[in-house]
């Protein structure tokens, strides 16, 4: 049998989509993003938050979705402060069940049956906008137009050790995040039953699944992000998902 190959990822039209085998149904729209915060824990302490006993879960704007390559564009609504943050983090697509089953109420062992595959993600976050200009909800400092940047491809779920992969984030070539995805402190197989409870998780959603400490904002004194950096997310076995950064005219 021949080994799953790599996805690609292109636009048609405003949509991303995945490039799957020929076989199937023609390209995948992603059209769904659900995030997890606080997976790691120390992140949440660099925070000072506390450490999550149930996942923390909440939603981008589908709008935000970019491709590697791409710039990272920082709105005019968010350039009169210093706000704008890199999170590097692993993604999952989930994909059509085996016979077209819906992926809700899955079991943890049963996750690979949904999942199409990983890839890199930037949560990139404007801080402000996300805690004091919206009452401290995340949704709107993380939704604006092209800060959900994911690539540089999609590997199947066969190709990576999701509960082992070395991830890193450099600005400017200075390594600013660097762990691994052993430290999630809800790995993929809980995050698949937790999300899927009660709930349907349509073909083309994409989870990003929390970023390790090491964030602008925590850093001292702080890392934000400016016109013309360069941001890195490398996860091995996946590759490098490189944007630069540009202000808006």
């Amino acid at each position: 049998m021949t080994a799953p190959s790599a996805m690609s990822l292109s636009r048609i039209a405003t949509q991303i989509v995945i490039d799957r085998d020929p076989s199937a149904a023609g390209p995948l729209s992603l059209r769904h993003i659900i995030a997890i915060g606080r997976n790691y824990a120390e992140h949440a302490r660099e925070q000072g938050a506390a450490v999550p006993e149930l996942p923390v879960i909440f939603t981008k704007n589908p709008a935000a979705l970019s491709l590697s390559g791409d710039d990272i564009v920082i709105p005019r609504i968010c350039q009169d402060r210093e706000q704008v943050d890199f999170e590097a983090e692993l993604a999952f697509i989930i994909g059509p069940g085996p016979g077209g089953a819906p992926a809700k109420d899955v079991p943890r062992e049963r996750w690979r049956d949904h999942v199409l595959g990983f890839t890199g993600a930037n949560d990139v976050s404007a801080r402000w906008w996300q805690k004091e200009g919206s009452g401290g909800q995340f949704y709107r400092g993380k939704s604006f137009d092209t800060f959900c940047p994911i690539g540089p491809i999609v590997v199947p779920t066969s190709a990576i050790d999701p509960a082992n992969a070395r991830i890193r984030c450099r600005v400017n070539g200075e390594t600013m995040q660097d762990a691994s995805t052993s430290q999630m402190l809800f790995p993929i197989d809980v995050l698949v039953a937790e999300l899927s409870r009660g709930t349907t998780l349509v073909p083309g959603t994409v989870v990003i699944t929390g970023t390790p400490s090491g964030v602008g904002m925590s850093r001292k004194p702080p890392v934000f992000l400016k016109d013309g950096d360069v941001v890195e997310v490398e996860i091995d076995g996946i590759g490098v998902l490189r944007n630069r950064v540009r202000a808006e005219s």
